[in-house]
């Protein structure tokens, strides 16, 4: 595997890469990096991660809405919906846990989509920084209750 890394004004997002190129992380604080990379032998390649960087760097910048690369999702039939119901809250709104739950079928299953959402492997991609509490205060992120807050200020919401 291979990663890159790109600093913004919201910090340094990595993404880890297979060698072909397909997305397999993106890590968004410095623990995660030294766990991941303590328990998987990587190898920088910014040629790789090029394609990445320029996307984040249009969505950063308030000109992409929306991603285009190649991804390698691991995870439960219920993780594996939950971030797909992520990808269904448009650019610039937000949702609850619970709505969430319910876009599921599974409306009891709030915890566990906040299980899910600490999680998930694609951050941003599938933008767990949209889902907020029920009283629409902000909740936990894996990047920081700051990073969160950000990210939903370049799409236009505040909170």
């Amino acid at each position: 595997m291979v990663y890159d890394e790109y600093q913004t004004d919201i910090g340094c997002l990595r993404f880890v890469l297979r060698e072909n190129g397909t997305l397999v992380r993106i890590l968004l604080t410095d623990h995660h990096w030294f766990t991941f990379k303590e328990n998987n032998a990587v190898k920088k390649s910014s040629e790789l991660g090029k394609p990445i960087r320029q996307q984040f760097q249009e969505y950063v910048g308030g000109e992409r809405k929306d991603f285009e690369l190649p991804f390698e999702l691991e995870g439960t039939f219920f993780q594996k919906q939950s971030w797909k119901a992520l990808q269904a809250i448009p650019y610039g709104e937000t949702k609850s846990y619970s709505e969430i739950a319910r876009l599921i079928n599974r409306p009891q299953a709030i915890r566990a989509v906040g299980h899910a959402n600490s999680i998930n492997p694609f951050p941003i991609i599938f933008p767990c920084h949209r889902v907020i509490g029920k009283s629409k205060s902000l909740t936990g992120y894996a990047g920081g209750l700051e990073m969160k807050k950000q990210l939903l200020r370049i799409e236009g919401v505040f909170i």
